[in-house]
């Protein structure tokens, strides 16, 4: 049964071998989004008993009406941004994660043979742009979901830990969006070279008789 299904895998990936990589993309997509489900709620916890809280990190400022790409206020949510916890605490997050991504991602769903310092910096240049602009979009909707559920609903401490679900869940799905594109670039696999043997010359074949 085991072999059946491999068989049909390997047969499967044969053919339509963009759409095997983007289910196996999108497994793995899944596995990382778990992961940081559980690591970001842990990493914001225990930032969340210093003094991190209290320090406001508000970076790389838009326009002249004050809005920041990195707008975390001093102060717990809903009141405050989370402060440089709740930024330390999502950056570490997608760090583990994205490291491991890099990995599985180039390894198992597109086998990729080339130079892995390349792809490398690629990878970190994409991370850097995404991230920029997931945090740009993040000025959007993380005040109002962490209000939504904390204070209209009263929800209270369990409204908190629900927001930081549906935060991590929208910036995952960013990040898959942007980068399956970008890995299908990156992570190219070069077909290996197959040796040709050299043609015997006239004599030889006929010496060879």
């Amino acid at each position: 049964m085991a072999r059946d299904i491999k068989t049909t895998w390997l047969e499967f990936s044969r053919r339509r071998e963009t759409l095997a990589q983007l289910i196996v993309f999108t497994l793995l997509n899944i596995g990382m989004t778990v992961l940081q489900l559980i690591l970001m709620p842990l990493i914001k916890w225990l930032f969340g008993m210093t003094e991190l809280v209290s320090m406001g990190f508000q970076a790389f400022p838009v326009g002249a009406n004050g809005y920041y790409i990195f707008d975390y206020a001093a102060g717990s949510l809903p009141d405050g941004g989370g402060g440089l916890a709740y930024f330390l605490a999502v950056q570490i997050t997608l760090a583990i994660a994205q490291v491991l991504n890099f990995f599985a991602q180039r390894n198992i769903t597109f086998k990729s043979n080339t130079n892995p310092w390349w792809a490398a910096l690629w990878y970190a240049l994409a991370y850097v742009v995404i991230t920029f602009g997931a945090a740009a979009l993040q000025g959007f909707y993380k005040a109002p979901i962490y209000e939504l559920l904390i204070s209209t609903w009263g929800m209270g401490d369990a409204g908190e830990a629900s927001a930081d679900v549906v935060t991590m869940l929208i910036n995952a799905l960013i990040s898959a969006a942007v980068f399956f594109p970008i890995f299908k670039i990156i992570f190219r696999r070069e077909e290996d070279a197959v040796d040709t043997p050299e043609l015997s010359t006239s004599n030889d074949l006929v010496s060879s008789r």
